[in-house]
């Protein structure tokens, strides 16, 4: 079963499959084959958590197996987050106690087949971003031990960058489901906040907090948090996705970069960083740089300011007991007891104010794109600066949920002395999709090795699971790219899909004064594949567009070569009449190439 480490979630979706009936067995080899006295695992699973957890699918997956997409497949959690029967300390021997219920993202995962294997280490109740603020030990860095792993999501980063689980849940206030990722190679996503819910997750900043996944690829990433997110009434600040932003980012994005970086000396760190960007250039993207002082000074109300209070709040009674509590951690938190609830509403105006001015900056480009961190240390540096080194991995990542922004943090080119560098992309919220939709292609670009298992990234084409917030049009006429109405589908996000044909029943006609020109397409008993292109609108905007369409032509559903069907543009069979039938030029860019070249 050793051999089962380093997989993504399909090749463990097909080892499962060769033998479904076995998948406790497997699981449970796999789990005895894990390292020993290994601290990034605080708990693993016993077998009759096992053998319940299993029995439980079975039978719906003999009958029903398209139900139940991460069948058999095992992922951990970090803990701070719930799972019945199972302890949850938030790094804190003194805080432990039984959770009764699953968290409802955790509810999710197992309701879609997944196992739950094990809960992992983290910085001491997920403050931090170093890995180093456990009484359970310091979880190191997955490529050179004597440095840090990233926090406070240490564990579910190590554990999936070994390949031991093919994701995890981690979370993230500051930083803590991306900086990780960035220093152990592997893709860290931030949700938009409210996405995932936070029932059962112990909060930190419950403002500001959000679940985030970790896992080998995009692909996978994007594939859990999709199963795992969704409305959720038992969680105030759970939120309905407005189905407004793209599907994904420009085919050639525009990328906004800080007008000042800093690295703190890290010669290294910066130039892995312009390695980066001579990638993200090669992919065909556009780099702008702007004013990031917003962004910085947002970054530092964190904790400089009355917002660490929230996590005072969090932590409760323990501050009466600081003997219990790891010291650097103590001292952050306490902090919070030195302001007033005035102080607190200033801070919020100030928040405000700088969120309003970030995006208006992201208003002109497709994401920000920036390093995860600026630089990283070793365990014996930060026990000197525990405070002002981690302060410095948090230089790009402090303000995304203060200003309510997506995240996607994703492998990049190593530095030089071969530690990983990663870099992240940001957008506005409910940009998850797009993020991940450009991460895809990043990975496939760089096509790194998978996290720190030497395992090769995978070849196969990697695809996002279909989304219900965007609907899928075609056109064929006036809309398609570098014709004159394209703008109305551009001016609402919808992103280019791909070209592709109808089936093989449709005609297609000129139609009589129309201006612009615009062809008709009428489904009858014979006809021709017509050349047609895919867009994606966002679900919100779809509305908009219709209502812009004119008689005779209107929505409805089109079958494509391919069998797929999709909403595109018909006409009322009252306007060919007089129209001028043009099938056999099997596309509108071909009859209207034909007519301009009759007038040369």
């Amino acid at each position: 079963m050793a051999a089962m480490t380093g997989k993504t979630l399909t090749a463990w979706r097909q080892h499962i499959e060769q033998d479904s009936e076995a998948v406790f067995s497997l699981l449970k080899t796999h789990i005895a084959s894990l390292p020993k006295d290994d601290n990034a695992w605080l708990a693993l699973a016993t077998d009759e958590q096992l053998r319940e957890q299993t029995d439980a699918l079975l039978p719906r997956y003999r009958t029903h197996p398209g139900e139940l997409p991460l069948f058999g497949i095992p992922f951990a959690i970090k803990d701070n987050v719930d799972a019945a029967g199972w302890p949850t300390t938030a790094a804190c021997p003194a805080f432990r106690y039984i959770a009764q219920r699953d968290a409802t993202a955790v509810a999710k995962l197992k309701a879609a087949g997944a196992i739950l294997i094990g809960k992992t280490n983290l910085d001491q109740f997920a403050t931090g971003l170093v890995g180093t603020r456990s009484p359970y030990g310091a979880v190191v860095n997955t490529f050179y031990a004597e440095y840090v792993s990233g926090g406070s999501s240490s564990g579910s980063a190590s554990v999936v960058a070994r390949g031991l689980v093919p994701f995890a849940f981690g979370t993230d206030t500051a930083g803590s489901g991306r900086v990780p990722a960035g220093f152990n190679n592997i893709v860290g996503l931030k949700p938009t906040k409210g996405w995932l819910s936070a029932r059962g997750v112990l909060p930190a900043c419950r403002l500001n907090d959000t679940l985030s996944v970790f896992a080998l690829t995009t692909e996978d990433a994007f594939a859990v948090a999709s199963l795992a997110g969704g409305y959720d009434s038992e969680d105030a600040y759970s939120r309905v996705n407005p189905a407004t932003a793209p599907a994904a980012l420009a085919e050639k994005p525009v990328f906004a970069i800080p007008d000042q970086l800093t690295f703190f000396a890290d010669s290294q760190a910066e130039q892995a960083w312009l390695a980066a960007l001579e990638q993200v250039q090669a992919s065909g993207a556009t780099l702008r740089t702007i004013d990031f002082s917003p962004f910085s000074q947002l970054a530092e109300q964190l904790y400089q300011g009355p917002w660490v209070a929230e996590r005072t709040a969090a932590v409760g009674e323990m501050l009466q007991h600081p003997e219990q509590m790891d010291p650097t951690v103590y001292q952050i938190i306490s902090a919070g007891l030195a302001y007033s609830a005035v102080d607190a509403f200033k801070a919020e105006y100030l928040r405000a104010e700088l969120t309003q001015q970030i995006l208006a900056a992201l208003s002109e480009v497709d994401a920000l794109l920036v390093p995860t961190s600026p630089t990283i240390h070793t365990l014996e540096e930060m026990k000197q600066e525990p405070i002002r080194f981690n302060s410095q991995f948090g230089t790009y990542t402090n303000f995304t949920n203060l200003a309510d922004l997506s995240a996607l943090a994703l492998p990049a080119p190593f530095r030089a002395d071969g530690l990983p560098a990663g870099i992240t992309l940001i957008a506005p919220a409910w940009h998850d999709r797009a993020l991940a939709e450009f991460g895809l292609r990043w990975q496939q670009q760089l096509a790194l090795p998978l996290g720190a298992t030497g395992q090769p990234f995978p070849g196969d084409t990697a695809t996002l699971p279909s989304s219900a917030s965007h609907v899928r049009v075609a056109v064929v006429g006036a809309h398609l790219r570098g014709m004159p109405l394209n703008f109305q589908l551009t001016r609402r996000d919808a992103v280019f899909v791909e070209a592709t044909e109808t089936a093989s029943c449709y005609r297609l006609y000129a139609l009589a004064n129309t201006q612009p020109a615009k062809p008709g397409l009428a489904r009858q008993a014979t006809g021709a594949s017509i050349l047609v292109e895919l867009w994606d609108i966002p679900l919100a905007r779809f509305g908009e567009f219709v209502a812009e369409i004119p008689a005779p032509l209107g929505i409805g559903s089109l079958e494509l070569s391919d069998g797929r069907w999709v909403k595109g543009f018909i006409c009322e069979p009252a306007a060919l009449h007089d129209a001028r039938d043009i099938t056999d030029y099997k596309g509108w860019r071909n009859w209207l190439n034909r007519q301009e070249s009759k007038h040369v």
